[in-house]
């Protein structure tokens, strides 16, 4: 099978749709389903599948893809054994992540590595299921997860730890709430709430607290981007649970954060990558970098 046209397909399994493989490998849309199809006139069970106009991977095209990873990987590593990537820090690495880790991550980031390899920087906040998919454009995604979120697809990508931060409820300073020190889930359940919108990974945390209270929560405001949520704490609209280490630069100046101690709320912060992105030496450098920024931002939020 030639290398390519696994690539091709992983890239459909990827991006969706041939006219996004095709702009992705910059390749007309007729070149990419002629590799289709020469792949498939190899295999004896169907690789693809039309739902509508929308062209899909089968079980068995699935399962050759994530095999054309690790070929990809091999490959990768075979050309770096005979030097062609050694050691490089000439390569750019291009680095996204949701936006309140940018925030807090990408700016020490630039400091820790101080112009090499270069980085390409890019924020992405997508809903759980979608940022494995980031990978086909990003060497590095910093993505985010619940505790009882799907875990990544080891099959597609390679997970790094990067934290576990606490989540916390924001108030406003003046609340009579911000007096203490904890709070209890029954506490703040009759609130106004700023959530973010659905199918986003933090928007299970306000479902999993208004289930753990036994009804439902006021929710006022949707706000994906945490210092739009931290300005409506602050003008005392509505409270809001934000995560206590990537959203500390948003606390102080008329907003407190405050821990539950009935209900403890995690979220994990890892950095997803493809197995053959990580056989480059300036992205293995630039990951070791990441989870450097990240241990000292865990110990900043105490």
């Amino acid at each position: 099978m030639d290398p390519v046209h696994l690539r091709t397909l992983r890239e459909l399994g990827d991006r969706g749709s041939v006219a996004a493989v095709a702009a992705a490998l910059h390749v007309s849309a007729s070149a990419v389903s002629q590799q289709l199809a020469h792949l498939q006139a190899r295999v004896p069970v169907p690789l693809t599948a039309r739902r509508g106009r929308v062209l899909t991977l089968t079980a068995a095209g699935e399962a050759l893809a994530a095999a054309g990873t690790r070929v990809d990987e091999a490959l990768t590593a075979a050309r770096e054994a005979v030097g062609a990537f050694l050691d490089s820090d000439e390569r750019p690495v291009r680095v996204s992540a949701f936006h309140s880790a940018g925030l807090a991550l990408f700016g020490p980031l630039l400091r820790e590595l101080d112009g090499i390899p270069p980085l390409h920087l890019a924020d992405a906040d997508v809903a759980h299921r979608d940022f494995p998919g980031l990978t086909a454009d990003h060497d590095l995604v910093i993505a985010h997860r619940l505790a009882h979120d799907e875990p990544w697809p080891a099959d597609r990508v390679v997970a790094t730890p990067l934290l576990s931060e606490a989540l916390d409820i924001a108030l406003p300073a003046a609340h009579p709430l911000a007096r203490r020190e904890r709070l209890r889930a029954d506490d703040v359940a009759g609130e106004r709430w700023v959530s973010v919108h659905p199918g986003f990974p933090l928007a299970g945390v306000l479902d999993h607290l208004a289930a753990h209270v036994g009804r439902p929560l006021d929710i006022a405001h949707r706000i994906n981007e945490f210092s739009v949520t931290a300005e409506v704490v602050r003008a005392g609209a509505a409270i809001a649970v934000l995560p206590r280490t990537t959203a500390l630069p948003l606390a102080g100046a008329g907003l407190v954060l405050r821990p539950l101690v009935d209900l403890p709320l995690v979220r994990h912060v890892d950095a997803l990558a493809r197995p053959d992105a990580l056989a480059y030496a300036a992205v293995r450098r630039v990951l070791a970098a990441l989870r450097t920024v990240a241990a000292r931002a865990t110990d900043a939020a105490g």
